[in-house]
């Protein structure tokens, strides 16, 4: 499918941006896309962003990124685009740089963010909640396959305009591990080694790539009771233990992390103000141990 120039349905939270201070990232006026921008951590990429005065593209299936851009045009005062997007779908991915490319005439930073996360067991004596070979590739198609079809994309385009910044927000699960989250970890892991794997690629030609990993974070409507209900399964303790569990004292700062905080090293991260940060992945987690 490719892609065509904003919809009326896009014009109307599509709107010319007034002048707008630059900040301390310099960041005014960056044309940056976030995946799984509706929601989450890419929500609060997105406000990150919209604060410091870029231009924003919110890539979601979700649709209720349509209104995620109305709020930030209307709270900031930034151009905004909402795009429907399935990014494990070749043609959307694609899709997604061009039409970016089409109305702003750039591409500069992409936040490889949408995600999905499906708790099962490697053998369930049950037999009620194990990993299967369908929500194996779902999980894959989204976390591994989608982040490298729009880093692919997004790559083509900052390379057609002088370089640009890709950062992958991985998670502190792809390095450690995580009881009952062996798919979502494994995609994770591959985001490690994709991140620096394009950043020796793509460092001579002008494209800094960079990781994020965040630990444990502040409850958001991603956290869903079934998905509680289908980790405390797999970790054999009740959802009220589980609950409890976010907060504990393997985390040296005593709380989960919020959302605005991984925002804002995201943004930090994509700015020229780290400019010399290439090929890492970028723990924030509260100095979150094993023990």
């Amino acid at each position: 499918m490719i892609r065509r120039p904003a919809t009326k349905e896009q014009e109307s939270v599509l709107e010319t941006r007034p002048a707008h201070a630059g900040g301390w990232l310099g960041l005014d006026d960056r044309v940056v896309v976030v995946t799984g921008g509706a929601s989450g951590i890419g929500h609060a990429c997105c406000e990150a962003f919209a604060a410091n005065g870029a231009r924003v593209v919110v890539a979601d299936v979700d649709v209720t990124g349509a209104s995620a851009c109305v709020r930030l045009r209307r709270d900031h005062g930034v151009e905004t685009l909402f795009l429907r997007t399935d990014i494990s779908l070749a043609s959307d991915a694609a899709g997604l740089a061009e039409a970016v490319v089409a109305r702003f005439g750039r591409l500069d930073i992409l936040i490889n963010n949408a995600g999905i996360n499906i708790p099962r067991l490697l053998v369930d004596p049950q037999g009620e909640r194990e990993l299967s070979e369908t929500i194996w590739d779902r999980m894959m198609g989204i976390n591994v396959k989608g982040a490298y079809l729009c880093a692919q994309a997004a790559a083509r385009a900052m390379l057609a305009t002088g370089g640009g910044v890709i950062v992958n927000i991985s998670s502190e699960s792809g390095l450690e591990g995580s009881e009952g989250q062996s798919g979502y970890s494994a995609g994770k892991a591959a985001l490690y080694g994709m991140t620096r794997s394009w950043a020796k690629e793509m460092g001579r030609r002008g494209v800094r790539v960079v990781g994020v990993a965040p630990g444990i974070l502040e409850a958001t409507g991603l956290r869903s009771p079934a998905y509680e209900d289908d980790l405390a399964y797999a970790r054999g303790i009740s959802v009220e233990k589980l609950r409890k569990g976010y907060v504990t004292s393997a985390i040296p700062l005593g709380r989960p992390g919020r959302l605005s905080e991984v925002a804002d090293l995201v943004a930090f991260l994509a700015s020229d103000r780290a400019s010399y940060i290439h090929g890492t992945v970028v723990n924030i987690s509260g100095g979150k141990s094993r023990e």
